[in-house]
């Protein structure tokens, strides 16, 4: 039997993967406040659908949305979806949120006999628009094997990290080193422009050895081309950090660096790049070097 899928929340992300399962074949009913979005999956096959109507007739519900507040309405708010949902009803939240938050929601749905996955993903626009986003998954292994296949029409590394919550913190220790690592090449691209050796050659000549990564090979091309279009808004990863700070300070984990990485990523804010993909971390880093990462 085909399952029927709901989808809340068509960003940059979740579009992509909404017609990926609608590529799978299962029957899609999405939702989204922007109007056009929703139309545009319509038109590919998909149906129109509120929360509450999806908790009625979905056997899985997807949520990828920006932050904590936004699922826990949607979820546990007026109109959201344990208003209607039903028990074996399977809630998966793959937004990025704070693992206190995702354990409450998951008790609270827990109480009506759903279940909840929180999946959030790596890999950013290009691979959920080919369908090979990184998954990590905290919850019941039963309910993880029944939604597998979902999830595997939109990832290929789907791993089950452990109980509820434990997806959402892998998540961030991620994002942890993913904003750290574009941080480091930042600070090595602006001394190299500053030094006056050209930028591209000093990357092809250093991917090879132990400092290549792949965030060094999908963020330096961008920025050579000063192509700061977002794949990971800045202002979703200041989200995820001051996430990862606030559960660090919980559990008695000192992060001194990541807590200067937010501290950056609030100054490109204060400074007009909110919007700018999190590659725009070197634009901290020229402005205080005036100088300019770009092609010779």
């Amino acid at each position: 039997m085909i399952k029927k899928i709901g989808f809340i929340g068509l960003g940059i992300m979740g579009k992509p993967m909404s017609f990926n399962l609608l590529k799978a074949g299962y029957e899609l009913t999405v939702y989204d406040i922007n109007t056009q979005t929703v139309e545009a999956l319509v038109e590919a096959g998909a149906k129109a659908g509120t929360p509450t109507e999806m908790g009625e007739t979905c056997d899985v519900i997807i949520t990828m949305l920006p932050a904590s507040h936004h699922v826990k309405q949607v979820v546990l708010g007026e109109n959201g979806i344990l208003e209607t949902a039903t028990e074996g009803t399977v809630i998966i939240d793959m937004s990025s949120i704070s693992p206190v938050v995702s354990v409450e929601i998951a008790n609270e749905a827990a109480k009506q006999g759903v279940e909840m996955m929180d999946a959030p993903v790596s890999g950013g626009e290009p691979k959920a628009v080919d369908g090979t986003l990184a998954i990590m998954v905290g919850g019941k292994e039963s309910v993880f094997e029944s939604v597998k296949d979902v999830l595997r029409s939109v990832g290929t590394d789907v791993t089950l990290v452990g109980k509820n919550g434990s997806g959402v913190t892998a998540k961030l220790a991620n994002q942890i080193i993913v904003n750290l690592n574009i941080a480091a090449m930042s600070e090595a691209l602006v001394l190299a422009a500053k030094a006056g050796i050209d930028v591209e050659k000093m990357y092809h000549a250093i991917r090879g050895g132990l400092a290549g990564s792949a965030v060094l090979d999908a963020k330096v091309p961008l920025i050579l081309d000063r192509n700061f279009v977002a794949g990971g808004r800045i202002d979703i990863n200041l989200k995820d950090i001051t996430n990862v700070m606030e559960t660090a300070h919980e559990i008695g984990v000192p992060l001194p660096l990541s807590s200067q990485l937010l501290e950056i990523f609030h100054a490109l804010k204060v400074d007009g790049k909110a919007g700018d993909d999190h590659g725009g971390i070197v634009q901290y880093y020229e402005k205080m070097a005036n100088v300019e990462v770009r092609r010779v």
